[in-house]
């Protein structure tokens, strides 16, 4: 397969699922080409979804922050684990309570499904990204874990690019939880069924007619494979080609970035 048809086949796509941080921005720095990508989006009318392991933002907040880097896209294009976790608590045990670590993207979300916030008692402890982290809240999950509360992370990424290198995320806050109690905690996000499956539903495509972007192989691109859409990977986020060839599978197509896969799905 030649390059002209391997940029056909991405264009002939009718869904596309996008990852957000390594793929679009890292920190608050928007990867060259993302403007080109997004404008490419809604001239070829395709279905998108900006689907990403990101707790910390409500969809307004992401809005907002990528209003802030230059782009202008409506909120109902985000769905975050936050989300997620909410959707999937309701679902599990309606009207249930939590102690959270996290920030507000996932308070919000949780809220607007009716799980209240509690303290002394929680049904579940429920760990996302924040930097509000310190001893006394590690303490107090472990605390309330040990009588009885479940553990749910909102994604199982261990790390999220930065601008000055790798940050920690969701499952980097967890570990301690998880070691000291010796439970494991339920992880939502990418690359859980859960999340893919509400994706596709969201976009109103089949998975045969869908792709994936995203910069991660132990979640975006695993999710792909297994939810049976085109993968697509970004060496702009945390994954290398050396760190590619470590895992036992791989994605359809690999770019440098978006804004590589912008100038090609643009070329004449």
């Amino acid at each position: 397969m030649d390059l002209r048809e391997d940029v056909e086949e991405i264009r002939g796509k009718e869904g596309i699922i996008c990852d957000m941080d390594g793929v679009l921005y890292n920190g608050e720095q928007l990867i060259e080409g993302a403007s080109d990508f997004v404008h490419w989006l809604e001239e070829s009318g395709k279905r998108y979804l900006f689907l990403t392991n990101a707790s910390a933002y409500t969809p307004l907040g992401l809005r907002r922050r990528l209003g802030r880097m230059g782009l202008d896209i409506d909120e109902s294009k985000f769905y975050t684990s936050a989300l997620a976790t909410a959707k999937f608590l309701d679902n599990q045990a309606p009207r249930c309570c939590a102690y959270v670590i996290g920030d507000s993207g996932l308070h919000h979300a949780l809220n607007d499904v009716g799980i209240s916030m509690n303290e002394v008692n929680p049904d579940y402890v429920i760990v996302g990204e924040t930097r509000d982290y310190n001893y006394d809240k590690i303490a107090r999950a472990i605390h309330f874990i040990q009588n009885g509360a479940k553990l749910i992370g909102t994604h199982p990424d261990m790390t999220s690019p930065g601008e000055d290198g790798l940050i920690p995320a969701a499952r980097a806050l967890i570990a301690p939880i998880e070691m000291i109690t010796g439970r494991k905690a339920y992880y939502v996000g990418k690359p859980n069924a859960l999340m893919m499956r509400t994706g596709l539903s969201k976009l109103g495509v089949h998975s045969s007619e869908s792709m994936i972007i995203g910069d991660r192989m132990d979640t975006d691109i695993i999710a792909g494979i297994e939810t049976g859409i085109m993968t697509v990977l970004v060496l702009s986020g945390v994954t290398s080609r050396e760190i590619m060839r470590t895992f036992p599978y791989r994605p359809k197509y690999v770019f440098d970035s978006i804004g590589e896969i912008a100038s090609y799905l643009t070329w004449k």
